[in-house]
């Protein structure tokens, strides 16, 4: 595959679709697994042969069962945390398998270069996100708000894959300035926190003064 087919605007799109899919694995890891397979399944998608093993029946079967356990598993307490770190590494996973099967034709060393690092780095990344929303959650209302948080986390997983299927142009662009707010919000947060406290601790001294 030569430079000119690897940037042509087929390979965009099917690039936005991996990175969309990715990001609903950051959300719930096996929603966009089932969501392809099922597509693909129903002839709305062709996956490369090396991935016909997702575009089988018992394929559905097994990422239905885990889905359900995944979701199930995110609205009993402390389980939620428990799930979190084994998902991290697992999203990052989804993320790159999903991004492969959806990419053309190609170079294997590229296209698994590209799944890493578009995919997997973007489901890394969302997953990180929603850890720490997770977290924050858990700090403010001990754990009270945290079935909130997942009702979130599966919509946003349910609605991103849908619309990857579906629109994946739109759906990438809506992923890319959702990453490209957050990271700069948490940004501005962890900035801010240390000249705050500073703030703090300095207006005492100069009351005494």
């Amino acid at each position: 595959m030569d430079l000119n087919s690897l940037f042509n605007l087929n390979t965009f799109i099917e690039l936005l679709l991996g990175i969309s899919l990715s990001a609903a694995a950051g959300f719930r890891v096996f929603v966009p697994l089932l969501a392809l397979s099922v597509a693909s399944v129903f002839g709305h998608f062709d996956l490369p042969t090396d991935f016909d093993w997702l575009e089988t029946p018992q394929a559905v079967i097994v990422f239905a069962v885990a889905c359900s356990l995944e979701i199930t598993g995110y609205y009993i307490p402390w389980l939620d945390h428990l799930l979190d770190i084994v998902a991290t590494p697992a999203a990052f996973i989804t993320g790159t398998i999903v991004t492969a099967s959806v990419a053309p034709e190609m170079n294997p060393l590229v296209q698994w270069t590209l799944a890493l690092v578009a995919g997997g780095g973007t489901a890394g990344l969302t997953k990180g996100l929603m850890n720490t929303l997770r977290i924050s959650s858990t700090g403010v209302s001990g754990g009270l708000t945290n079935p909130i948080v997942s009702t979130i986390e599966l919509v946003m997983a349910i609605g991103l894959s849908l619309l990857a299927l579906v629109f994946p142009v739109l759906a990438g662009v809506t992923v890319i300035g959702f990453l490209i707010i957050a990271i700069q919000r948490i940004w501005n947060f962890f900035l801010n926190k240390p000249s705050s406290q500073t703030n703090e601790t300095v207006s005492p001294s100069r009351e005494l003064g």
